[in-house]
């Protein structure tokens, strides 16, 4: 998911002369955890379904367990930050985070897909205070000329890791799953699923440890103070009800339409993402052509190279029984990498041509990609899925700023507004879950489609400020 970039401005009151490298490290190391947990749940979301029997409705409940702490605790988190500051909030926001992680050892060793919930829900509710607090310090960790550069970095940095969560976690719930069912065969189904569900125990411990370290290192490292511009010199420098006669944000039509495109675009790229695999497994391939098995296994190769780097024992995938959880995987990393191939590349077209023209095409080509998928079949479909990754790129930095262009004094409040909109990847995904289990999955991908069209709406009429 995109990551969203705060608009209230910030100085630094450290000396011009300072260095901010071990800072910025650390910030761009924090921007790559947010992507890697959020998409993790794209391949965990098919493993819960499988381990506590779910149907694909209840299966839905972990990214709205995960993107309902955003439009929860959005409005707390500035409050709780008021109180302890940013630095602390980033160490306040680890710390839950990691409670919510070793809440995964009792939910894989009860199967109790409560507890997964209220794992997903904590890991949520730490991210959004971590966004909160984190964004503003990115474009104050050095000189002012160089705050694009350094929004660039982080951006990539979330691309890059919700690129190899679902590779990484695609190999270690589902790399070696055939053997596992093999050796497991002669079990009772309920010991069966235990054993299954204890594979998620390993990577949450893991990061459960990892968000700690990184708690101390915020702890123990200096940080920028930042401080607000007053609200009197921003009355100054934008009209507010005075000249406007509105008293809110909410006041201006443009803007409530594109809390509800934002709430559409998330909405569309979680639920693409996160029923992947699901959509992949009731195309019912046999056999996967040479182009996908390529790919899988040279992706496979690189994985298993990392996990030879940390120490851990290389996984095999077999790619000669067609369509699996670990091929979906891939496909879902695959997804991902395309956003961020997409941001990369979007950077510079988005400085040199008009971003409304672009926001309009790659809307346009989002509801044709999935619209195609629901009438084709096999790898192709799912392949149209993977490509609106690419589209999907550019919608949050074009979509923010044409929504809160014109609000003046109501522009901060219109931005909460915007990122509460983030609930989208809650309600839809739920929405498709629903869709799923009572008319199955291709009329849930009309979801997204559907999504796609209300943005490419947005994009030739709704934007404009009346």
């Amino acid at each position: 998911m995109a990551t969203p970039i705060t608009t209230a401005a910030a100085t630094a009151t450290a000396a011009p002369t300072r260095s901010y490298a071990g800072p910025m490290a650390l910030m761009t190391l924090l921007f790559l955890l947010f992507g890697a947990v959020t998409n993790f749940n794209g391949v965990l979301m098919p493993h819960l379904k499988d381990v506590c029997q779910l149907s694909d409705l209840e299966s839905s409940l972990v990214p709205f367990a995960f993107f309902a702490a955003y439009f929860v605790m959005s409005l707390p988190a500035g409050w709780v930050l008021g109180r302890i500051g940013y630095q602390r909030g980033i160490v306040l926001g680890l710390l839950v985070m990691a409670a919510g992680a070793l809440l995964f050892v009792p939910a894989a060793q009860t199967r109790a897909f409560g507890l997964f919930l209220g794992g997903l829900s904590l890991l949520g509710a730490g991210i959004t205070l971590l966004q909160v607090a984190a964004n503003p310090y990115v474009s104050v960790l050095g000189p002012a000329r160089e705050a694009a550069s350094r929004v660039s970095i982080v951006g990539v940095a979330n691309g890059l890791g919700g690129t190899l969560a679902p590779l990484v976690g695609g190999l270690l719930l589902f790399g070696n799953v055939d053997l596992l069912n093999k050796q497991l065969a002669a079990l009772p189904l309920a010991e069966r699923l235990a054993r299954k569900a204890a594979l998620v125990e390993t990577p949450y411990l893991g990061l459960a440890g990892f968000l700690a370290v990184l708690a101390v290192l915020f702890f123990v490292v200096r940080l920028p103070v930042l401080e607000s511009i007053p609200a009197e010199e921003e009355a100054e420098t934008a009209p507010g009800a005075a000249l406007t006669g509105r008293r809110s944000a909410l006041a201006y039509p443009h803007l409530v339409l594109g809390v509800v495109a934002i709430f559409v675009y998330v909405g569309a790229e979680v639920g693409l993402g996160d029923f992947l695999i699901r959509y992949g497994q009731a195309q019912h391939i046999g056999q996967l052509s040479e182009f996908t098995q390529g790919l899988v296994q040279k992706l496979n190769a690189v994985t298993n190279y990392g996990l030879l780097v940390i120490g851990k024992t290389p996984l095999p995938l077999d790619t000669s029984h067609g369509f699996t959880p670990a091929v979906g995987a891939v496909l879902v990393a695959s997804y991902w990498f395309g956003l961020m191939l997409g941001r990369i590349v979007g950077i510079p077209l988005l400085r040199r041509f008009p971003d409304r023209p672009l926001l309009v095409g790659v809307c346009a080509a989002g509801t044709l990609l999935v619209l195609a998928s629901i009438g084709l079949r096999g790898e192709v479909a799912l392949w149209l899925i993977v490509l609106c990754g690419v589209c999907n790129s550019i919608i949050w930095p074009v979509v923010f700023p044409l929504a809160i262009k014109g609000l003046g004094a109501f522009t901060k409040q219109g931005s909460s507004y915007l990122i509460m909109g983030i609930v989208g990847g809650a309600v839809l995904s739920l929405l498709m879950g629903y869709i799923a289990t009572h008319s199955g999955l291709r009329a849930a991908f009309l979801v997204p489609a559907l999504c796609y069209a209300y943005l490419l709406y947005y994009a030739l009429r709704g934007y404009r400020v009346r």
